[in-house]
């Protein structure tokens, strides 16, 4: 058992390196946008064994996308301190055994979804992971201060595969619910590149952060704020949703501005990452809110 006891913890640490290179934590609130989705296109509650297909099958190209992410990166992940014990920085796995895995989590995704749920959501699955890797990773992060605010699209996409997954079809509403994990997206992630500020400066990559004054930063991030606020209440009406869902993203909404005024005035660190981890919370709250309202409505 001792002669085991070396490769028991070597084969625990690649066990753990494979789950790090799919980041967990980003995947964890994509599914937790997709899920509410699902309620709402179905007025109701779907089939468990749909629901389950669609989430997993979601986590494994959200998996896969982050794992070619981090292989294109990791020059820059060597630079930053945030990043620095990242897997393919600390040597823990190479970058060919890195990508097989993101392209075997890649074609499982589209296999599964295509199999247990439909091809729509198969197709707009791997869509977001081609869109996050050749236009947001190999293109506009290391070239323009729009970055985030395109590249957002390809986190926005998981709420469409949810809907596609019980309609098998798009239409206005979850374009609107698209658009406001899209809106969401810059001032969650400026907020945190105002802390990583030196971070970005030091690996090249043009974060508004690092381009721009934090005065104009705290101004965009306001704007944006506003424009979600605004987005959400549209859904509402897009939507058809009740009460529950419009005081939710009303009172939510306003905390939000709060903290991104708060942001524009004081300008400090600080007061970015009390943005930044509300934000997460934000969203939480407002797709759990969302799933209530459903919930209350139709059963």
């Amino acid at each position: 058992m001792t002669s085991l006891a070396p490769a028991i913890r070597a084969g625990g640490v690649r066990v753990r390196s494979y789950v790090a290179l799919t980041k967990p934590r980003i995947v964890e609130l994509l599914l937790v946008t997709t899920l509410p989705t699902m309620l709402v296109a179905k007025r109701g509650v779907p089939s468990v064994g749909l629901m389950v297909a669609t989430l997993a099958g979601g986590a494994l190209a959200a998996g896969g996308a982050n794992a070619i992410n981090m292989v294109i990166d990791r020059d820059i992940d060597k630079v930053m301190h945030r990043t620095r014990r990242r897997p393919l920085v600390t040597g823990e796995l190479t970058p060919a055994r890195a990508m097989v895995f993101a392209l075997a989590l890649e074609l499982a995704a589209f296999v599964e979804l295509d199999l247990a749920v439909n091809l729509l959501s198969a197709v707009l699955a791997v869509s977001a992971t081609l869109f996050y890797v050749f236009v947001y990773t190999l293109w506009l992060k290391r070239t323009s201060t729009q970055n985030v605010v395109i590249g957002g699209a390809a986190g926005a996409v998981p709420v469409l595969v949810g809907w596609a997954a019980v309609t098998d079809r798009l239409g206005w509403a979850p374009l609107v619910l698209f658009a406001v994990i899209f809106i969401w997206t810059p001032p969650h992630f400026w907020a945190l590149a105002v802390r990583y500020r030196d971070d970005y400066e030091a690996a090249h990559v043009p974060m508004l952060p690092v381009v721009t004054t934090l005065a104009r930063t705290a101004r965009q991030i306001l704007f944006y704020s506003v424009a979600l606020v605004a987005v959400t209440v549209l859904f509402d009406v897009v939507g058809h949703m009740g009460a529950l869902y419009l005081a939710a993203a009303i009172v939510l909404g306003a905390v939000f501005l709060v903290h991104a005024e708060a942001l524009r005035r004081r300008q400090t660190a600080a007061s970015a990452m009390a943005l930044f981890r509300y934000s997460i919370t934000y969203l939480t709250l407002l797709f759990a809110a969302m799933a209530g309202d459903v919930l209350l409505r139709y059963h």
